[in-house]
């Protein structure tokens, strides 16, 4: 009988918490592909959301093999559309970490001072690309690249 109410009581613990639900980051988000732009196999996704306080979230998200804790992928917000080599840098984004694979980065203003948000961003004219390496032959590889805002449809 003991093992019983026991039993019942392990059961009851485990499926409460199974049943625990995290309420929803973001009030809005929208998803952006990153296609793999180099001989490195990495691919992955963007996800722009606005957090309850209005700030805007950027989260990248490489899929591909993971590296060592002491290396990260500098990743940049640019102006206009991947494929032109001109395209100035809008924002610093915090590097994507080698060992898990993702960057979070809180984003209120442009490296100009022009402040963004949810809604600005969707107009946005430009594109992310993270890169191997933060100085060097290797800052010119391109690991993953997609267009945002203005330029792409996200999911």
């Amino acid at each position: 009988m003991k093992k019983l109410i026991l039993g019942l009581v392990v059961a009851t613990l485990f499926l409460g918490c199974m049943k625990t639900e995290r309420p929803d980051r973001y009030t809005r988000s929208i998803v952006y592909e990153l296609q793999q732009t180099s001989e490195y196999e990495y691919t992955g996704e963007l996800v722009v959301g606005e957090l309850p306080s209005g700030e805007l979230e950027l989260v990248i998200t490489l899929k591909g093999e993971k590296g060592s804790t002491a290396v990260n992928y500098p990743a940049h917000l640019h102006y206009e559309p991947y494929g032109n080599p001109d395209a100035a840098m809008a924002a610093m984004l915090n590097p994507v970490r080698a060992s898990n694979l993702v960057s979070a980065t809180i984003l209120n203003e442009l490296g100009n001072g022009t402040p963004i948000n949810y809604d600005s961003f969707q107009n946005f004219n430009g594109h992310v690309k993270v890169h191997l390496a933060s100085e060097g032959p290797d800052y010119e590889v391109i690991l993953v690249a997609g267009n945002v805002g203005a330029n792409a449809t996200g999911s």
